[in-house]
Parts: structure tokens; sequence; C-alpha cells
């Protein structure tokens, strides 16, 4: 098989007469090899193939789907009628809501749905009573009544013969119902055939509407549009279905033995937000965590998405609280900010609370930052940045309130702060890193500065902020010393000023602001992240990275930004914090953000700004130069016309730590002294002119200028 034949053939001359010429050509032919026969497979192998492709076809899956669904409607539609009639014909119903009630604790309800059923069995019983009495009764009424007609139909008869003067009228109205009786009888005599025959059809017929109104059937022999069940209101049935379908086994079976099928497990579901609530209350043997771990599936029998349900611990022992939200609610944007609708809002560091947005009930989420540190990180490009921005902008509307600013990404989401910010500084260099790790340790020193004031003395909040946090502690350069800026060691320049700040900074107001992205042990140190007083978490990957974020208490009490979706639930942070107002018992909350653009942003920052006499901002932090004192005196001022000779010490030190830190009274007042800029009290108050040191500086300049050309 396969292999190639070859023929030869002798062609003879067209010119040679003979049979076999000499000149006769020789011809080669050959065959192409054969090609291998197709192997025909037995009749029943054939048969079979095409038996599983017809009964695995769409078409015939439909098809039987289509038959059980609507034979089980009758059956199920047979169920639910017996119920019905089962339940008005006796206690039954009563029994149920009073043993609902007892499980509850609901003892008033409890005796009122026993009472309800004392009474409906003394009026049944009356009613079975009156039974043995009715047919003699009703015998005596059809009597009377049959005497009474007989009589006015024969008393009508006369008055008709007496009319028409013919006696035989007299039996003319009883012989015409006699006739309609007669009339009757025949009209059931040809009915009643077919009413038997079609009865007993248009009575299944009728529970077969029952069950398909009911949905009856299981939920593979349902439509798609019913079995998806999507958007269903959730009802004390639906959850206990769900529950009992969870995939606990002590769970399911406490569900079957329970009288009330499960019913006593349930708080009553009330309307929370953009969704409902339930506390469940579950059996002995069942812990909260079984039902913690199986979200996805507890979702997905109640017919929602996961991250339509939340799962929280309350405080009652051996209950969790249920959050279902309404299908495709958490979809919807929210609202915008106080602070972009309201432009007279203003802020109060000590007893206000930011606007931050809503939590899943719908209510406002407000966030107390008072001698709060705060860290808030997420995956990227989550609204991280935007929600930490939020807040600082808020913050911005009190005029007492300072910042120091690190943008470890520049891109300029911080740029509307600068006026301010007395530093901002923004880059992804290590040269940025030094810049800022800088601006933190010379916020400790004012921290240190601060502490050893005279007791009573009231310090102006300072917020240290620094955003992709992670950039310092994963930056690699070192200064002359040898000592690394970024890292987590003793030696580490950037976690060690961190420490200091979170160890102390709170008594004095000052205070550390973080933005970190993908958390790990290396981008963000367990003691730095712990420090915070404030955790709040975007999206994350992993529940180990959610720990990290909010620490073990709020994950195991039901904290999940690991479940969040990236990319779709933009701006929801999990909040564990004593800052805001969380539910009792529970570790965390989960808020919806208001979204700020930065073009929003920077008209809410021209309006902190209008609060503020102007504030200078650097940009860098400078170190070991040369100063002219005269000249940053003056560069302090900002928009101020004048200043308090306290607060220009102050602005001196933030202009340099090392130059200006240690300065007193006194030595400002040596430096401008003989000037023309020297202070001068004012309403009881030592000042500094702005002018006087415009002129002072004038001219100075003026005279060296004279010098140089004589």
């Amino acid at each position: 098989m396969g292999d190639t034949v070859v023929h030869l053939y002798k062609t003879p001359d067209p010119d040679d007469s003979s049979a076999a010429g000499e000149g006769s050509a020789l011809t080669l032919v050959t065959d192409p090899p054969a090609e291998p026969p197709v192997p025909v497979l037995p009749l029943w192998v054939r048969s079979g193939r095409a038996i599983r492709t017809a009964v695995t076809h769409e078409t015939t899956r439909t098809a039987a789907r289509t038959v059980a669904r609507h034979t089980l409607y009758v059956a199920g539609g047979t169920r639910i009628v017996a119920r019905r009639t089962w339940d008005g014909r006796t206690a039954a119903r009563y029994e149920r809501f009073m043993r609902t009630a007892e499980a509850a604790g609901n003892h008033e309800a409890a005796a009122e749905w026993e009472e309800r059923g004392q009474r409906f069995r003394e009026a049944r019983h009356r009613r079975r009573m009156d039974l043995l009495h009715s047919p003699l009764d009703a015998a005596k009424g059809a009597a009377v009544s049959a005497g009474m007609g007989v009589g006015s139909l024969v008393l009508l008869g006369i008055v008709m013969a007496i009319a028409t003067k013919d006696a035989t009228e007299v039996v003319t109205p009883l012989m015409a119902v006699i006739e309609f009786i007669n009339l009757m009888i025949r009209i059931v005599q040809v009915v009643w055939g077919p009413a038997i025959t079609i009865g007993p059809f248009l009575a299944l017929l009728a529970l077969w509407s029952v069950g398909a109104h009911q949905h009856a059937a299981p939920q593979w022999a349902l439509p798609a549009n019913v079995r998806s069940g999507e958007g269903e209101p959730i009802t004390p049935s639906i959850v206990v279905k769900a529950l009992r379908d969870l995939g606990v086994p002590a769970l399911r079976k406490a569900i079957t033995e329970m009288g009330d099928a499960g019913a006593s497990m349930l708080s009553p579901i009330v309307i929370a937000g953009c969704g409902v609530e339930v506390d469940v209350t579950l059996p002995s043997g069942v812990s909260t965590n079984e039902v913690q771990q199986r979200r996805r599936k507890l979702a997905e029998n109640l017919s929602r998405h996961e991250h339509e349900v939340f799962i929280t611990i309350p405080t009652a022992a051996r209950t969790v609280r249920l959050w279902v939200a309404d299908s495709g609610a958490l979809d919807e944007p929210i609202g915008p900010s106080p602070m972009v609708t309201d432009e007279t809002l203003t802020a109060d560091y000590a007893k206000g609370r930011a606007p931050w947005g809503q939590d899943l009930r719908g209510d406002a989420a407000a966030l107390s930052l008072y001698q709060r540190r705060l860290l808030i990180t997420g995956l990227s490009n989550q609204g991280k940045t935007a929600a930490l921005r939020a807040l600082g902008l808020w913050l911005a509307l009190d005029r007492s309130v300072q910042f120091l600013m690190g943008d470890l990404k520049g891109a300029g989401d911080w740029a509307m702060f600068d006026g301010l910010a007395t530093t901002l500084i923004q880059g992804p260099t290590d040269e940025h890193v030094i810049q800022v790790t800088e601006m933190v340790e010379g916020a400790a020193d004012e921290m240190n500065r601060r502490l050893t004031a005279p007791p009573g003395t009231v310090f102006p909040p300072l917020i240290v902020l620094v955003d992709e946090a992670q950039v310092a502690f994963m930056c690699p350069a070192k200064d002359e010393d040898k000592r690394p800026y970024g890292g987590s060691k003793s030696n580490s320049r950037y976690f060690m000023a961190v420490r200091k700040i979170h160890n102390q900074g709170r008594a004095v107001n000052v205070l550390m602001w973080q933005g970190t992205q993908d958390p790990t042990d290396q981008n963000l140190p367990k003691l730095v992240r712990e420090g915070a007083h404030t955790r709040a978490s975007l999206a994350l990957g992993t529940e180990s990275q959610a720990r990290m974020a909010l620490g073990d208490k709020a994950v195991d009490g039901g904290a999940a930004p690991n479940l969040l979706r990236p990319g779709l639930d933009k701006g929801t942070v999990v909040v564990a914090s004593d800052g805001i107002e969380i539910p009792a018992g529970q570790a965390s909350i989960t808020v919806r953000t208001h979204y700020i653009d930065t073009d929003t942003a920077t008209e809410i920052a021209e309006r902190a700004k209008a609060l503020r006499d102007g504030v200078t901002t650097l940009h860098v932090i400078e170190r070991g130069e040369d100063r002219d004192p005269l000249a940053d005196i003056a560069s302090v001022f900002g928009a101020a016309s004048r200043l308090f000779t306290q607060d220009v010490l102050k602005r001196l030190a933030t202009l340099n730590e090392d130059a200006y830190g240690a300065w007193t009274p006194g030595d400002l007042r040596r430096v401008l002294e003989g000037t023309g800029a020297e202070p001068y009290k004012s309403d009881g108050r030592m000042v500094v002119s702005r002018d006087r040191l415009a002129r002072a500086l004038a001219g100075r300049d003026a005279d060296g200028s004279a010098s140089a050309a004589g």
C-alpha cells in the first residue's frame, strides 16, 4: 500500500506500417500511490456518537429544562396550595410566629401570637359545633321557605285566574317554576360529563399557575433571566436558604432541625443606605469565621456579586452582620464633596471632622484628624493620592495648620499646596528622597524644641506629609557617614526620623501622614505602619497585605481591602481608626471617598490661601551655605505687612533650622538694630514691619553700590 507502480508501453511509429516497427517509442507511465482507505467505524459507535451529540446539544438541554420546569411548577404549586390550606385551617401559622418571637427574645410578641392562636382555636371550635345543628336548621328553613314559596305561587295563580277569568291559570306560576327546575337539570346533565373530564385539567392548570408565579422549581430548571436572580430583594427566606447552602454541615443541620426553618436566627432586615442589613445569630457549633471565609459563596447564594456583600462581627456573641447592597448600587458614583459645594466651608483641626465620603449605609463619613498620625495605602492607581489630598485640603482651611510636604512621585498632584506648605519637595529621585529625609528630620528637631518649651505652651499643628513614602524606605543612597537614607535599620535616617515623630510628636501637634502603595515589610516597616492612629487601605492584592495595612484586629473583624475590585472600586477605602464613627462591635468601616480632581483641588487651595497672610514655600532644603540674615528675615514675610517677632523666629527656623533654630528675640533685635527696621510694639506685642525691612535692604544695597563705585 502506498508504493508507486511503473508501466512501460511501446508506442508504434506512425510512418511505420508494421505492427512492431523499429521506430517505435517506449513510454514510461507511473501511477500515483493509492490513498489509504478511510476506516469504517462500526454502526453502534456511529450511533452512540450521534445520540451523545443529540443529547448534549443546547436545544435538547433547553427542551429538557422546559419540560422539567413546567412539570415541577405543578408539584411546587401543589405544595404551596397545601401549605396555605394547612395554615388557613390550623394554628400552625400562629405557632410558627410564636416560636420565632421566643427565639428572638421578644416575649411580648410571643404572648400576642399565643393569644391570637387561642382566639383562632375558639372560633374554629364554634364553627364545628354549629355544623352539628346546621342540618336540622337547614331542613326546617328549607321546609318553611318551600311552603311560603308554594303558597306565594298559588296566590299569584289565583290573582291571574281572577284577572283572566280562567281557572287553569291558578297553576300556571307553579308549572313555570317546575319547568325552570327541569331546564336546570337538563343543563347540568349536558355540562356534567365534560366538566368531569375537563375539571382535573383546570385544577392542574391552577396549580401550575401558582407554581409558575412563585418560580417553584429548582434553579437549574428555571429560565436564565429568573435563574440569575440579579436584583432580587433580600427576604428572610432567601437569607436562610443562602446560609443553609453555604457548605457548613453543622449550620445546614441546625437550620433543617429548627421548627421555624431558621427564621429565629435573623434579626429584622432593615434598609441601610443602598442595601439592607441583617444580624444572623449562628447556632451552636458554627463559628463566625466559617461564614466569613465563604463570602463569595454567600454572595452568590444571595444573587449578588462578592463585592456587594460585607460580613462583619458585631458585639453579640456568635453573630455575624450581613450588609447586602442593592444590585449594581456600588457602581454608582456618590455626590461631590462639601468642600466643592460649599465655598464658605472652613475647618477646625481640634473639633472638626473632615468630610471624606459616605459609608455603605449612605451616611456621611467624617474623619477627625486631631492629634492622629495617618497611613493610607493601596495598589497603584486606585485613588490613594486623591483620598489623602482631600484630607489635606480640608485641614488647609484651618489657617493655624502648617504643612511640610514631600511628594516622591513628582507628578504635580500636590502643586496646589505651593503657597500653603512651608516646604514642598516634588520628585522621585534619590536627591528628592534626601531632601524629604532632611525635611522630616527638621520636623523632628522642631518637635524636640516644642517638647522643651515651658509647660502650657500651645503649638500650632504641624503636618509632615510624605506621599509615595515607599520610595524613601527603598532608597539606596547613603550620606557621607555611610548612613543609609532608606531601609528600616537603627541607622536609617528616614525611618528613624519618622519613628521619633511617632514616639512623641502627637503631644506637641507634630504629626506624620504617609501614603504608600503595594505594602511589604521592606517598603513599609512594621514599626512605622503600627505607629499610625488612622490606617486606611484601598484595594490590595492579598490578605497579608491587608493585615499590613490595617492590622490583624481589623482583618479578623471582617476588614477585607483585598476583596475590593482594582480599577472598579477606585477611591473606596477600608478605615480602622477611632477618629471615625464605626458601628459598635466592628473594627473597621468601608468608606467611598469623594473624588476631587486637580483643578477643583486648586480652587479649594486658593480659598485656603485667602485665609492666610501668605506663606513662602521652600522647594529645597538649604544646607551649610552662608546666610544673609536680613534678606532671610524679609523673605519669610510672604504677603503679610508685619509679623509678630515670635512668628518671624518660627518662620526663620523653618527656613533653616541649622542657622536660625536656636535664635531668640534678642538675636533678632541684634540683627535689625541700626537698620531702621528694629522691632517695635503694636497693641502690646513686638512686631517687625515688612516695609521697613524693604527700605533697609534697599538702603544697604545702595550703600554697597556706592562703595563699589568709589
